[in-house]
């Protein structure tokens, strides 16, 4: 089967058995019926722009089209190099989720290799502090603005809240290990120390870390059966997320600390989610394994942020 055949075959699939295919490929190229038949019949060939406006009007992924074992096409999320792009990553990454909004049985798997971004965005101090350090981190300036100068777009506050609406409606499964606070208690202590957070906001970010830790936990000893939270030290987590639905999936996969590769090929996201089944089958379940398990995790990261807090009052003792 070549490819304009495949491409037909999908377009198929979304139409009622009543429905005639020239009908439907003439209304979406904007072309005549013989023109329409033409090309279903193999006597023409798609150009290059017929095949893009058909993918998007039938909303189908390229992968669709040159689906190879080894090779796919995947999407990209945008660059950020600007408070602009970051409020049109969320744009898009809201866009994204949002095909799964109103979906029955969703479910969402993600690999935390840092604090999963649903809970470090929102209205809370917490948050709008993961948005300046990624805003800072990725533009790179020179000359970097204090926290305390730095505003949030409503725009950015809308778009987030619409993801967190759709983490909110899932079945979620979140894999952890005893690193996955790392990163964001070491930034709230380097932007102290670099003389851009000022010590009360530092004191109230490790607090509402804390705060965020006992949340989990209380929500992981309530064996809801729409939270999971597994903790495997065994295996290297990497911020890799999978949302599905029974019709359909996509799976994220980072490149860099906020860019992602999108893909909804079908034998990809099935291979992932086998791959998310093996490492929560591999994984100690929180929910599951008792109150001394779960109480050892979060006890230890209680511990680290303490760490972190002694840390930062020594630096205060230093200056005075």
């Amino acid at each position: 089967m070549n490819n304009q055949e495949t491409l037909l075959n999908e377009i198929r699939k979304q139409l009622s058995p009543s429905s005639s295919l020239n009908d439907a490929i003439a209304v979406a190229l904007d072309i005549s019926y013989d023109a329409a038949h033409r090309r279903v019949s193999g006597k023409s060939k798609f150009s290059i722009d017929e095949t893009i406006l058909l993918c998007q009007h039938y909303n189908l992924s390229l992968d669709t089209i040159f689906h190879n074992e080894k090779k796919m096409v995947v999407e990209k999320t945008k660059e950020v190099n600007s408070e602009a792009d970051l409020v049109q990553y969320f744009k898009d990454s809201a866009t994204h989720l949002s095909e799964f909004a109103n979906s029955e049985n969703l479910s969402i798997f993600y690999s935390a290799k840092d604090i999963p971004l649903f809970y470090t965005i929102g209205g809370s101090l917490l948050s709008k502090f993961k948005l300046y350090v990624w805003l800072n981190l990725l533009i790179g300036k020179e000359n970097i603005s204090s926290f305390e100068s730095f505003t949030i777009s409503n725009q950015l506050q809308e778009h987030s809240s619409l993801i967190q609406n759709v983490f909110a409606k899932a079945t979620v499964h979140e894999i952890w290990n005893e690193t996955t606070i790392n990163s964001t208690i070491q930034q709230i202590l380097y932007f102290f120390e670099s003389g851009l957070l000022s010590i009360n906001n530092a004191t109230e970010l490790y607090q509402d870390v804390k705060n965020m830790l006992l949340n989990i936990e209380e929500k992981s000893s309530q064996n809801d059966i729409h939270y999971h939270l597994y903790q495997n030290d065994l295996l290297i987590l990497n911020n890799s997320v999978l949302v599905k639905n029974n019709v359909k999936s996509k799976l994220f996969i980072p490149y860099t600390m906020l860019g992602y590769f999108i893909t909804d090929d079908l034998d990809t996201t099935k291979n992932a989610s086998e791959y998310f089944k093996y490492q929560m089958k591999n994984s100690k379940s929180l929910n599951l394994s008792g109150t001394r398990d779960r109480k050892l995790f979060f006890n230890k990261a209680h511990q680290k942020v303490d760490y972190y807090i002694q840390r930062l009052n020594n630096q205060i003792d230093l200056l005075f």
